[in-house]
């Protein structure tokens, strides 16, 4: 607390010195217009980017940057070159230390000699409403250990607070229908995954991620052929048994069939140049056969979100292959938010829905997992969800208190979040992660996809010139936008790429631009722009564009309210260098569907996970598969792969399957170079992640990161998360368990 209070106060009072020092800078605003320009750094002649410096030598890796990632001059300019990327400022943000563990430490598969129930649950039981509590649960049930457990055993009640402001669009996960976002699916569908990444941030190694379905694995001998032992004998929330049979669905009709939106695709799991094969043994036992030996990433790829395993005896007969009376848009769209329970092996289940108000999520009676007492998981008997369009709504629901959790990632609720946690009587307390919370710009750099007219193509064409990505960047004042945002030297500037706070990360690996007006004029003027109208929008003077303005379209998710603050910011910054920006806000919905048809110009939207930690998600951070980059992905057609794009994929594919962490971490720094100096996307700034949490919860076990491996709601292993007796919250349905309809 007393750090805290420290780091509260050392804000405030950088406030007020910014304040003084710089009245230039504008006061924050929910929507800030662009700030007021800065002193121009002094223009020099120099190439556009550096002859690539050595990267230090790793093991069987290249040894420097290829020449061909080189962004080249604009003939004859005078041009701002890149600066040195600038030293974090040293702010004390407290938090607990993370205590470390071996994954066998935390969870364990085993039977116990008896087991029990929540009082009510086994009213239910003895009239005749349920099975037993021992036939509900698998042979050998996931043991939570109480070595594992912050606080230790807990006790049964309470409802988890939370707020959506993503709709509910569905409930066929693996298609692409998405359930509302934060934590609906972490709470659901994200314990379907042969694996577990989101708790490894407190393991004691991250070599192999969490067991989830499948709860043990071993290699052959020559690291081809993965074998996976399931759960045996556990049940859907409807209580119909969970088998291979839903592994080898969801493999063969989500993630390979082409036409089904998952996501993650077969591509994922090439490696080598072969495709992998997916095959059943029993019906406890599968097999998986790779094109290369032990790679590391594949255990990764089976994780939640990537490889949640659907109910068949639910969504086969909906799938087209199955059933010729249906279409793959019918299919996603199958289980509509109205279709209630959903089913699922979480942990809750959806019940309740009323649109863009109230979701409410009850025990699953068949949930796999205990603690080691034999307490059926969870404690909590319910999940409550407040709907919502922005998700600023979630933080200043838990600053009112009537919320019980908030991933801080909104910067301008963060000064109002610490000044309300300071008060005695506050519900929450707050802790903060490292740099990784990373905004910025994607431009399209697919060369078809998306494409319908000649216009669109001569975009494309501009887009995909490193020059005119290089004139956006310096057209931002990124320092302007951060302190518009939020005061202070909590935010500053990004070159896009590898977030700074990711273990691997080295800043000597950062080609940065740093803002300059005149130079992004002078790009675009050796595009042949010139304002030919007077109107103060540049012109296209040749092409299927002539005579029209220099426009470009932008959108932004609405839940990400910084998303929104940054694009309205950029509208003004980039009119500066006479770009006319087109932007709308847009439904998580939309958002998804616009990036995936490729008929989009520039987005602005929060940085995931794979920048954090590549060797989790490697595959995402170079166009190895069809679906990633999202800003460069492949339609019906071979992707046109851009030279240095050429040169990431060879250092990705190494990344990929090496093993040795140095080696390791200079080919990442590597990446970083080819992708920083090519402006392969455009950071604006970043920042730290927040945690809030209900001070009621125990079991939160220290150094809890909102963002890390994945986002809180999968990380913080809710299941085993319970509240004193004294201190639980009135349940909206108490009493109740799904009820199915046969």
């Amino acid at each position: 607390m007393k750090s805290l209070r420290s780091m509260l106060y050392a804000l405030v009072v950088l406030s007020i010195c910014f304040t003084l020092a710089s009245c230039s800078t504008p006061a924050p605003a929910s929507a800030p217009t662009a700030a007021p320009a800065p002193a121009q750094p002094a223009a020099t002649a120099v190439p556009a980017a550096p002859a690539a410096t050595e990267a230090p030598k790793p093991t069987e890796a290249p040894t420097a940057v290829p020449a061909a990632t080189q962004a080249p001059a604009a003939p004859g300019a005078n041009l701002q070159g890149p600066i040195p990327y600038p030293d974090p400022p040293k702010i004390d943000v407290g938090g607990a230390p993370i205590k470390r563990q071996p994954i066998s430490d935390i969870v364990a598969y085993k039977a116990l000699p008896s087991y029990s129930e929540p009082a009510w649950v086994t009213d239910l039981v003895t009239a005749g409403k349920l099975p037993a509590v021992k036939d509900r649960l698998p042979k050998e049930p996931q043991v939570v250990l109480k070595s594992g457990m912050a606080t230790g055993i807990g006790v049964y009640g309470d409802v988890g607070r939370f707020f959506s402001a993503c709709p509910t669009a569905g409930w066929n996960f693996m298609a692409g229908t998405t359930a509302g976002w934060f934590g609906i699916e972490s709470y659901s569908y994200n314990y379907q995954g042969l694996t577990k990444t989101g708790p490894l941030w407190r393991a004691a190694t991250d070599v192999e991620p969490f067991p989830g379905l499948a709860k043990s694995w071993e290699w052959s001998a020559d690291g081809t052929q993965l074998t996976m032992h399931l759960i045996e004998g556990a049940k859907w929330s409807d209580g119909q048994p969970f088998t291979a049979d839903d592994v080898i669905f969801t493999w063969e009709d989500y993630i390979v069939d082409p036409n089904v939106n998952s996501w993650i695709k077969s591509d994922a799991f090439k490696f080598g140049g072969k495709d992998a094969t997916l095959e059943k043994v029993d019906d406890y036992t599968i097999k998986w056969t790779f094109g290369g030996s032990k790679p590391p990433v594949a255990l990764y790829q089976m994780a939640e979100q990537n490889f949640d395993v659907m109910p068949a005896h639910i969504f086969k007969p909906l799938h087209p292959k199955y059933n010729s009376k249906t279409d793959y848009k019918a299919f996603a769209n199958a289980q509509a938010p109205q279709d209630l329970p959903q089913v699922t092996m979480g942990p809750w289940v959806a019940v309740e829905y009323k649109t863009d108000q109230l979701l409410v999520m009850r025990r699953n009676p068949y949930f796999w997992k205990v603690d080691e007492t034999g307490q059926q998981l969870p404690y909590m008997d319910e999940i409550d969800y407040q709907k919502g369009t922005s998700g600023a709504g979630r933080s200043l629901c838990v600053i009112a208190g009537g919320c019980d959790q908030d991933n801080l990632e909104n910067p301008s609720v963060f000064t109002e979040a610490l000044q309300k946690a300071q008060d005695p009587k506050a519900t929450y307390a707050i802790s903060w992660g490292p740099e990784t919370l990373g905004y910025y710009m994607q431009v399209n750099q697919s060369a078809d996809l998306g494409t319908k007219t000649d216009a669109d193509k001569a975009m494309r064409q501009l887009f995909r010139d490193v020059n005119f990505r290089r004139a956006l960047s310096q057209a931002i004042d990124r320092d302007g936008i951060a302190q518009s945002i939020m005061r202070g030297p909590f935010l500053r500037a990004w070159a896009g790429g590898v977030y700074p706070g990711a273990p691997e990360f080295d800043k000597s690996s950062v080609v940065f631009y740093p803002y300059s007006v005149d130079t992004s004029k002078a790009l675009l003027a050796q595009f042949g722009f010139k304002d030919t109208d007077g109107n103060g929008i540049l012109n296209w003077t040749t092409g299927p564009l002539s005579g029209q303005d220099l426009t470009i379209s932008m959108f932004a998710n609405q839940d990400q309210q910084e998303a929104v603050n940054t694009a309205e910011a950029l509208v003004n910054q980039l009119g500066q260098v006479g770009i006319k920006v087109n932007f709308r806000p847009v439904t998580s919905e939309v958002d998804n569907n616009i990036s995936q048809s490729g008929e989009w110009d520039t987005r602005i939207t929060r940085g995931g996970q794979e920048f954090a930690l590549p060797n989790v998600r490697c595959t995402a951070i170079a166009p190895l598969t069809k679906a990633a980059p999202s800003w460069h992905r492949e339609g019906t057609t071979p992707r046109q792969l851009q030279p240095f794009e050429k040169d990431l994929n060879d250092i990705v594919n190494k990344y990929c399957v090496e093993t040795n962490p140095a080696t390791r971490k200079d080919l990442l720094n590597q990446y970083n170079k080819v992708f920083t100096q090519n402006l392969y996307n455009i950071g604006i700034f970043v920042g730290r992640y927040g945690e809030s949490l209900a001070k009621r919860f125990q079991n939160i076990n220290p150094g809890l990161p909102a963002f890390l491996y994945n986002w809180t709601e999968d990380a913080d292993m809710l299941e085993q998360v319970w509240t004193p007796a004294a201190q639980q919250v009135k349940q909206v349905r108490p009493n109740t368990i799904p009820l199915y309809t046969k």
